[in-house]
């Protein structure tokens, strides 16, 4: 009885057709530009024609997956944090809060010196707006600053962080690292690895300077 009920309830996945599935590479090679050129040149100096010529698309192709260059920096954020929670999910469920935090840390002081980390100017009232009009964005941010900030709730009672300080300090600190220009001037030095610089910075995070 059981396994005829699993077997009424598990849902084949449905199959996209050619053209749905050229719609959908097409927008992720959208997205992988924007991606880059964010992080390269900043949502100011990004234009429309340059993500359409680096996509290898007419502009009025891109403007009919994105109709406006606010939409593809959220659209490109929204997929950014879908990324974070994937790898946040996949972290081992032994590892502790401090640890996981360590990780997201990780994951996104890697992804910024691969140069696919989407750095936006939080001042900017258009970007703003269209996140906070953007509802996949703000689903997934939610749920990221939730799970964040249990860790760290739970590694400041566990004593692995300091309970001093307050969680949103800790929780700004933890975004930052994703677009924190010390990676970079590391990497220019051309001294260190980036996994060293990662995990330099990783160190620096949750430990600060004292020995």
């Amino acid at each position: 009885m059981a396994q005829t009920s699993l077997a009424s309830n598990s849902a084949t996945p449905k199959k996209h057709s050619f053209k749905q599935q050229q719609l959908l590479f097409r927008e992720a090679a959208i997205l992988d530009t924007v991606n880059q050129l964010l992080s390269q040149k900043g949502f100011d100096l990004m234009t429309m024609d340059e993500v359409a010529a680096n996509v290898g698309i007419a502009k009025a192709s891109l403007y009919k997956h994105f109709v406006s260059k606010e939409a593809l920096a959220a659209a490109s954020m929204a997929r950014l944090l879908e990324h974070a929670l994937d790898v946040m999910a996949n972290l081992p469920e032994d590892d502790s809060s401090l640890d996981k935090l360590k990780a997201i840390v990780r994951w996104s002081v890697s992804t910024h010196l691969q140069g696919t980390m989407p750095l936006l100017p939080s001042t900017r009232s258009t970007i703003q707006s269209a996140l906070q009009n953007h509802a996949p964005y703000m689903d997934c941010l939610g749920r990221l600053v939730e799970q964040l900030g249990a860790w760290i709730q739970q590694a400041q009672s566990s004593g692995e962080l300091s309970a001093d300080l307050p969680g949103e300090v800790m929780l700004y600190t933890i975004f930052a690292r994703s677009c924190d220009p010390v990676a970079d001037f590391l990497k220019q030095g051309g001294a260190f690895t980036d996994q060293e610089i990662t995990e330099m910075i990783v160190r620096t995070t949750f430990q600060g300077m004292m020995g």
